[in-house]
């Protein structure tokens, strides 16, 4: 059975619909690739979705051993090439004001980040660079 529904809505734009829970992404081309840059691009979800797994997984750890990564934000940064025109680096930059006096856990968390399912899925020629604020 499918897990997502996706149609072309015309003008560079696609919809997808989760089936499971009915919620619906809408994606434009970017600006730079005859676009209008009005929503998500394909290569932004896929940026998205290495940060989005990553602290994800991270969260999975966090649970098991009842800590709380209340605070902890990230920007993700998508670098493209030209020429193939595809995704060459994604950075994610994690911030956590307030984390856990913990240095074991620290690592714990570092590492999960690294392994999270997207992280393992990619092209190793797209560079992943992680830095930790904490």
């Amino acid at each position: 059975m499918s897990t997502i529904k996706s149609s072309y809505l015309g003008n560079l734009r696609t919809e997808s619909e989760h089936l499971q829970s009915g919620v619906k992404i809408l994606t434009d081309a970017p600006v730079d690739n005859n676009g209008k840059g009005e929503a998500f691009s394909p290569t932004d979800l896929v940026a998205s979705a290495l940060g989005s797994c990553m602290v994800t997984i991270m969260g999975i750890v966090a649970n098991r051993d009842s800590v709380s990564l209340e605070g902890l934000t990230w920007d993700v940064t998508k670098v493209m090439q030209a020429s193939p025109r595809k995704i060459s680096e994604i950075i994610v930059d994690f911030h956590w004001g307030n984390p856990v006096n913990d240095a074991a856990m620290i690592q714990k968390l570092k590492n999960a980040a690294k392994t999270c399912p997207v992280a393992l899925s990619l092209d190793p020629e797209i560079k992943q660079t992680l830095k930790f604020d904490f």
